[in-house]
């Protein structure tokens, strides 16, 4: 039931993700169950194809994340996540709330042992066909350096296990190459991850590298930062699509490529979508889930951490 086009373009995304998955996979759709039926009869689609878990409530953009779960315990997120705690479903996603999501990815699902402070990744576009990832995008506005080294082991995992990185490098956002550069934290950062031989470390990225396909698989930075970076890069698609530019590269930057950004470092696979997801984006959204679920991503951080 969330996102802004909900719930006709979480189903039609559920129906596009369906015809691309085996049999023995499952999706499971919480919420109103007249409104799901009706659109999936609307659309000629057997409505077994999928598990209908009926709720009566809705978590609404204005509702405080952090009171909603009490006050809506038969909203589809409380559900889900009561679902996901109890092993009946193997991951959760959606275009909802993003603070409900995240109250209950960290109080519900609960950080990985050994976690400092979970983070949320973005991909970054580096070629047509090469994809990185930057984290924090928006979790953490303030980070310590030890958590800042703990971003690029989650990276690292995320970009080996799900991405396909044989060999992934990590690099660390800042205002110039050289080690002295930056403030106190992104220093003290740099003299952390330059000794580590859990990952490979590339040293400073600065921001007009960002994109490069030669720059680092994985960047690291806090959640102010990123947040900032993510939302220049949605604002700079914006700008090419305005000006009715087509070039493969650049539309690799549009969200509905991806679909959604994992919570990293939590007890389970937890998928944060845009909420002005489209059909498409959802059904890359719900792709994606499957990739982080299939890859034991949550067993291989806390093997890496152990």
């Amino acid at each position: 039931m969330g996102g802004d086009f909900a719930p006709e373009a979480v189903i039609l995304g559920a129906i596009q993700a369906h015809k691309e998955i085996p049999e023995s996979i499952r999706i499971v759709l919480l919420g109103n169950e007249e409104q799901i039926v009706s659109i999936l009869d609307s659309q000629n689609f057997p409505r077994e194809a999928f598990d209908i878990i009926s709720t009566t409530q809705v978590i609404e953009m204005g509702d405080h994340p952090a009171k909603v779960f009490q006050r809506k315990p038969d909203s589809s997120l409380a559900v889900g996540f009561g679902m996901l705690v109890k092993g009946n479903i193997d991951g959760i996603a959606s275009a909802g709330s993003t603070g409900a999501m995240l109250v209950g990815a960290m109080n519900y699902i609960k950080p990985i042992s050994g976690v400092i402070r979970p983070g949320i990744a973005s991909f970054l576009p580096l070629s047509e066909t090469k994809t990185g990832l930057l984290i924090d995008v928006g979790l953490n506005p303030d980070a310590r350096p030890d958590v800042l080294y703990q971003y690029a082991v989650l990276g690292s995992i995320y970009a080996k296990e799900v991405l396909g990185i044989e060999d992934p490098s990590v690099g660390l956002l800042n205002i110039g190459e050289e080690p002295e550069k930056g403030n106190l934290v992104t220093k003290n950062t740099f003299e952390l991850l330059k000794e580590s031989t859990t990952f490979r470390f590339v040293g400073n990225i600065e921001g007009n590298h960002l994109f490069d396909e030669d720059s680092a698989d994985i960047i690291v930075c806090d959640g102010f930062v990123g947040n900032i970076v993510l939302k220049e890069a949605e604002s700079f698609y914006s700008l090419i699509k305005r000006r009715k530019i087509s070039d493969p590269f650049f539309d690799r930057f549009n969200f509905e490529y991806y679909g959604g950004t994992p919570v990293l470092g939590v007890n389970a696979p937890v998928i944060i979508g845009h909420g002005i997801s489209n059909a498409t984006a959802i059904k890359n959204m719900i792709l994606q889930t499957k990739k982080v679920i299939e890859a034991g991503l949550t067993e291989k951080i806390k093997e890496a951490l152990s």
